[in-house]
């Protein structure tokens, strides 16, 4: 079965700029999550005319990751621009165009140049649908390529999602799949409210069957990746597929680990989180960034509080160390893997 895409004509509009990725999807296709995000931004600009996409070579270039390839020769020079470098007037011109009715999607070229618009997301992105008690939607998904795993240089990899949860008013979801990404962000760029979509770099070509029919998990559904009775792994972005390793070798020495993939941090799914941890008794949350006010104290703080008594074990957490991201050569050492993670299952699965 194929599903044929209709879009608009654009001035100097090639024939299929894309190849058949744009102009037709079978069912089920097998996608990278690059292409998979790309084709939920052109289904999203080719199902509502206000969805503008904007950003760093966004355009000409098709993105440093190319995840924005063929939208301009699609769409327009109108609908899919280049801003100048300038992070700032990107959320700015944003929370403008949303004031005025259209539905922004600007990119964040990476994680480490999101800081210089921290003002305008945390004083206004996040603010004004609030401050307008409603009256003002702010439809604004802001795409953020995330994290590490790819030796990239200085400023290039980073974890920002703290600063964001820490930002009342604001959505932040993580896709680890090509379908979480696709549905995600078709989710995320519909929602009234701004979201941070941060996209796991090291999974950009991880690839699978995406099916654009029917609708995947909700915005604030977390997913089961593995079920387990002995453990509780949580986690999100790029680390699901870490933890999956874990729990193959973990399983050979008789631990049986669940995985659950958090996907949206916030608003969270602490329904799944806690339905895990009283099958399992026992809890440990990985992420990449620093231990310190990491997502991880808040997850752990929350079982504490509302689980204390279905605990076997002390919440553990498995993350990166409590220093500025280091140099592409350090960057294995300092992520954490799979070894990370099963000391803290074994000494998890240690306790009396």
């Amino acid at each position: 079965m194929t599903q044929i895409i209709d879009r608009p004509a654009a001035q100097g509009d090639s024939p299929e700029p894309w190849g058949p990725i744009l102009t037709q999807v079978p069912v089920a296709t097998e996608l990278t999550m690059v292409q998979a995000i790309n084709q939920a931004l052109h289904d999203a600009m080719a199902a509502d005319d206000r969805v503008l996409v904007f950003g760093e070579d966004v355009a000409t270039l098709g993105g440093v990751f190319r995840v924005t390839d063929g939208l301009t020769e699609t769409f327009g020079i109108e609908r899919c621009f280049d801003t100048p470098l300038a992070e700032s007037a990107i959320i700015g011109i944003a929370v403008g165009f949303a004031i005025r009715g259209f539905v922004p999607v600007p990119e964040i070229q990476f994680d480490g140049f999101s800081y210089p618009a921290f003002d305008q997301i945390a004083s206004h992105l996040a603010k004004y649908r609030m401050r307008t008690h409603g009256d003002v939607d702010m439809p604004v998904t802001v795409r953020i390529p995330s994290f590490g795993g790819i030796g990239a240089v200085e400023h290039h990899s980073e974890s920002t999602e703290s600063y964001w949860l820490h930002t009342a008013g604001l959505k932040v979801v993580v896709p680890s799949t090509p379908s979480d990404a696709y549905w995600l962000l078709r989710q995320s760029i519909t929602s009234p409210d701004p979201v941070m979509f941060l996209e796991p770099k090291r999974r950009y070509w991880a690839k699978e069957p995406v099916d654009t029919d029917t609708p995947g998990l909700p915005i604030g559904r977390a997913a089961v990746r593995r079920t387990g009775t002995d453990v509780t792994v949580l986690t999100y972005g790029g680390l699901v597929a870490t933890a999956l390793n874990a729990a193959e070798l973990a399983a050979e020495r008789g631990w049986r680990m669940e995985v659950v993939d958090l996907r949206s941090l916030n608003p969270l799914d602490f329904d799944t989180v806690a339905d895990s941890i009283r099958r399992t008794g026992r809890a440990v949350v990985m992420h990449e960034g620093p231990r310190t006010l990491g997502f991880g104290a808040e997850l752990a703080a929350r079982i504490s509080e509302e689980l204390f008594y279905d605990l076997e074990a002390p919440v553990l957490r498995a993350t990166g160390f409590d220093t500025p991201y280091p140099p592409a050569r350090l960057e294995k050492v300092w992520l954490p893997g799979v070894d990370r993670l099963l000391d803290c299952v074994e000494r998890a699965m240690g306790q009396p």
